[in-house]
C-alpha cells in the first residue's frame, strides 16, 4: 500500500505532476522576490507558469502597467536564473484582504461636529453644498 501511493505520488500523470508544479510555482516566486523592486514585489505575486510564460499578478492597475513595461527585462532575468521563460504576463486581480471582505462601519461624528455643520448648513445660501450638508446630517450618525 505505501509502495502504491509512492508510486502515485511519483508519477507525473498522477499527484506528481502538481507538486512538480507547485514546487516550480515556489521557486518562480522566490526568484521574482529577488528580481522585481521592493515595492512593486509587495503589490504583486506569480500566480502561474504555462508553456514558458510566467504569469503574474498585480494589486491594482498602476503596478500592473510599471509590470508590463518590465516584461522584457523580467523575462530576461528570469532566464538567467535558469528558468526556461518566453515571456511574463501581467493580469490585475486585487487580493482579497480583511478589510475589504469586512462591511463597512459608520462612523458617527461628534456632537461639536455635528452642531457646526448644522450651523454652517443653516448659514449657506440655497446651493449644492447646503443640500450636501443637509444629507450628510440627515444620514449620519451623531454621537451625544
Amino acid at each position: 500500500m505505501h509502495n502504491s501511493i509512492e508510486n502515485y505520488l511519483a508519477a507525473s500523470d498522477g499527484a506528481g505532476g502538481v507538486l512538480a508544479h507547485a514546487r516550480l510555482l515556489m521557486k518562480l516566486e522566490r526568484l521574482y522576490a529577488d528580481i522585481v523592486p521592493g515595492h512593486l514585489g509587495q503589490a504583486s505575486r506569480v500566480a502561474n507558469c504555462k508553456s514558458g510564460t510566467i504569469v503574474i499578478h498585480a494589486d491594482n492597475g498602476a503596478v500592473a502597467a510599471k509590470l508590463r513595461q518590465m516584461a522584457p527585462s523580467l523575462a530576461s532575468d528570469f532566464s538567467r536564473k535558469g528558468v526556461e521563460c518566453s515571456g511574463v504576463q501581467v493580469k490585475v486581480q486585487a487580493r482579497e484582504s480583511a478589510a475589504q471582505s469586512m462591511a463597512s462601519t459608520q462612523k458617527p461624528l461628534s456632537a461639536q461636529t455635528g452642531r457646526t455643520l448644522r450651523e454652517l448648513a443653516g448659514s449657506l445660501p440655497e446651493s449644492p453644498l447646503r443640500a450636501a450638508l443637509r444629507t450628510l446630517l440627515r444620514r449620519a450618525a451623531i454621537r451625544e
